[in-house]
């Protein structure tokens, strides 16, 4: 058969996809225009609501027209490019000559945002006119005869391409665009001789005051809200009628306001280096600087629910990026100096972490429900404590095409391309910043303020309100019948705080049972599916009649047996956890309960190959205890060291434990990163964690509490002799009679 050669020819329904579907709503509408306006150097844009009715309802005569004072377009430039879809004329300026002459980075490359006003009319005209011209050009479409699909044209069915649109298209003498007088917001301006003007009729969609507040509030944001020093050469104003509306002031006022005086952090002058792989800022004035390979930040996050671990990238293609945050306190428990009343909370949660390319905003990131760093959604599913919320976190961070060339913007405007892995590694170290400043400066933050807690367990620990019920029993001597009701009210106090220590110490208890299920889990469901292979073999052999060979039915079944055996043992060590085997203490062999967690937790420490070591001084180590005390304390102390010698690149990971009858103390070291200065003082408290979305912060806490009740006590090893291997080291004191 012959070959043809055919023609690709577009419908004319691809304008209306481009503009009508493509953009999500007229504020980002009006936003792609703008941007056009900013490209073509304008220091000023008007944006007018024209002949609208009360509350912004749109009437026949209604129109929206934008004009500004920008370069304007030639008519080359109309003919060969404006009217052309995805036209690469911006495109190829950038690579020649990226900035104007105001020095702008050109935003525009796809070459369809124009068609941003099909989202905001069917009917539209366009005056321009470039420097030195004697004329205005103007560009008139009307749409207003074809559906919505442009598959018909006044209700007759007829197919319609790209080809069959007409646009008019001629010259005037000056009348809009003419060196006149303007009043832009109460100030007087000289309109030059060039510029553009946009007239937008036949509107689609609805409009209204809260709508129009919005559009000022995207204009506002259009450009970085935390540069003090950022010039003022483009300015947007926006219009009903002759009346400029002065939504936006107040809300960025108060903003600012709230950013110099209630933020409990202010992370400024924040940069990303790709060459060298750290993160530089300023927490509240003082230089801090991590880098995305040390364990502090790989043990915390490292975007392992999108796949991305960044540890194991040798070459980033993200690019490098400058950020600033703003961190809120929003609970009633804030210092006094940071406490926010409901307005200052509205405020805040009109902001998020804003997006700037090249000083202008990306959309939609910022939006009040937009979650681009999916943080809520990973508090929701996750964690809540290991990141920040979106609600008390205000930010930006900006990026440039030149150095994030991979960092593009959706054809949709929403948001960036999954370009390769860029989008993924610079959302993944953004988190990882956001959950270190929650889980150490902002923990530690919390912990300071915990003073009131503190208190109330010194009033536990020295039995302060039993002292104080005696003071007020003497006092009241002399008035018997208030005095009976001082000693009714102190028994129910002993009965109430007696009840709620056991179920304190019941919850803590059961906390470790958690972690030694998880951990014999894996090893446990390993050798059921084993157990389960070799049951179905045997039992395929016996019902299919085939010959029977004794010897290898023999050797299946000790397989079984084998299996099962294995799943026994790690269940009876995991039973001993249990509330009732942990009542009655008795003299317990340390030895025997170190044997017992290394078996819940040897095949962990094999993935992770980690070698282990157990060493006894002196005679046996013997405490009186019950066992359930020293198997949490020591699957605790497993379970954090294997945790972190995860996260650190060494050939030869160890973990020792020390026995030392005659002293009455065990050591528990590691040679993994060991624990920061900073964390030092925090690492008993509850809730503190450096281990991201597998940490608790508890295990610690409750293996103090669990061994205080014992009075045994356990401690980071601060001198050189209690200090075996390089990482972290604790020691633990039993002050035991023999």
């Amino acid at each position: 058969m012959k070959k043809r050669s055919l023609k690709i020819r577009p419908y004319a329904r691809l304008l209306t996809m481009l503009g009508e579907q493509l953009i999500k709503n007229e504020r980002i509408a009006l936003i792609e225009l703008l941007k056009n306006s900013y490209d073509a150097d304008a220091t000023w844009v008007k944006v007018t609501f024209e002949n609208f009715d009360v509350g912004f309802s749109v009437t026949e005569s209604s129109r929206i027209i934008i004009e500004d004072d920008g370069c304007g377009m030639t008519t080359e430039v109309i003919e060969k490019h404006w009217l052309n879809p995805a036209t690469p004329e911006k495109k190829i300026r950038r690579k020649s000559k990226p900035r104007t002459n105001r020095g702008r980075i050109l935003q525009g490359e796809k070459g369809i945002g124009r068609f941003a006003i099909l989202k905001l009319g069917r009917v539209f005209r366009v005056i321009t006119r470039p420097k030195k011209e004697q004329y205005e050009h103007v560009v008139s479409y009307d749409f207003s005869a074809y559906d919505d699909q442009f598959l018909s044209k006044d209700g007759v069915q007829k197919e319609l391409f790209l080809s069959d649109l007409d646009a008019k298209v001629w010259d005037q003498p000056p009348e809009f665009i003419k060196e006149q007088s303007l009043n832009l917001n109460s100030r007087n301006r000289k309109r030059p001789i060039h510029g553009t003007r946009i007239e937008i009729s036949n509107l689609k969609g609805t409009w209204s005051e809260r709508k129009i507040k919005a559009v000022y509030h995207d204009i506002a944001r259009l450009r970085s809200l935390f540069e003090e020093d950022q010039k003022q050469d483009f300015e947007v104003f926006v219009y009903n009628n002759q009346s400029c509306l002065p939504f936006q002031e107040d809300q960025t006022e108060r903003l600012k306001i709230l950013l110099e005086q209630r933020a409990v952090f202010s992370v400024t002058d924040g940069y990303f280096s790709v060459d060298e792989r750290k993160i530089r800022f300023r927490l509240n004035g003082e230089n801090l600087e991590l880098s995305i390979d040390s364990p502090e930040l790989t043990g915390l996050f490292s975007s392992r629910e999108q796949n991305v671990d960044l540890s194991r990238i040798e070459h980033l293609e993200c690019g490098p990026f400058s950020f600033g945050f703003y961190i809120f306190d929003l609970s009633p428990q804030a210092a006094p100096k940071h406490q926010l009343d409901d307005e200052d909370k509205r405020t805040l949660r009109a902001h998020r972490i804003y997006l700037y390319r090249d000083g202008i905003r990306v959309y939609p990131y910022g939006e009040p429900d937009d979650d681009w760093l999916r943080i809520d959604a990973y508090r929701g599913t996750i964690s809540a404590g290991h990141f920040l919320s979106n609600d008390q976190v205000v930010g930006y961070v900006k990026i440039s095409q030149a150095q994030n060339p991979y960092l593009t913007d959706k054809t949709n405007r929403e948001g960036l391309i999954e370009h390769g892995d860029a989008a993924l590694q610079f959302i993944g170290i953004l988190k990882t910043i956001l959950a270190y400043l929650r889980q150490k400066p902002y923990a530690r933050y919390r912990l300071g303020l915990a003073d009131k807690a503190r208190y109330e367990q010194n009033v536990h620990k020295t039995d302060q309100v039993q002292t104080e019920f005696e003071q007020l029993k003497d006092a009241l001597k002399h008035t018997p019948k208030i005095q009976a009701i001082a000693v009714k009210a102190e028994k129910s106090y002993k009965a109430e705080r007696s009840y709620l220590k056991r179920r304190a110490e019941t919850t803590e208890q059961l906390a470790g049972v958690g972690l030694s299920v998880e951990s014999a889990s894996h090893d446990i469901m390993a050798i059921m599916g084993k157990v389960f292979s070799t049951a179905d073999s045997l039992l395929k052999d016996l019902l299919t009649g085939s010959s029977l060979d004794r010897k290898k039915i023999s050797e299946d079944i000790q397989s079984v047996r084998g299996g099962l055996s294995f799943i026994q043992a790690q269940l009876k060590d995991i039973q001993v956890l249990f509330a009732s085997s942990k009542q009655r203490r008795k003299k317990v062999k340390v030895e025997e309960a170190v044997e017992k967690v290394e078996r819940i937790y040897r095949q962990a420490l094999k993935t992770a190959k980690i070698d282990y070591y157990l060493e006894k001084h002196g005679s046996p180590l013997y405490v009186k205890t019950t066992d359930a005390v020293l198997l949490q304390l020591l699957i605790n102390l497993f379970d954090n060291a294997i945790y972190w010698l995860r996260h650190v690149n060494k050939l030869k990971k160890e973990i020792r434990i020390t026995l030392d009858g005659s002293l009455g103390t065990l050591v528990f070291s590691d040679n993994g990163p060991g624990i920061s200065n900073e964390d030092r003082p925090y690492i008993f408290e509850p809730f503190y964690s450096g281990k991201g979305e597998e940490g608790r912060g508890l295990g610690l806490y409750i293996a103090k509490q669990l061994l205080e009740r014992s009075d045994f006590a356990i401690d980071i090893a601060d001198i050189k002799s209690e200090r075996i291997l390089a990482g972290a080291n604790f020691v633990v004191n039993f002050f035991q009679e023999n």
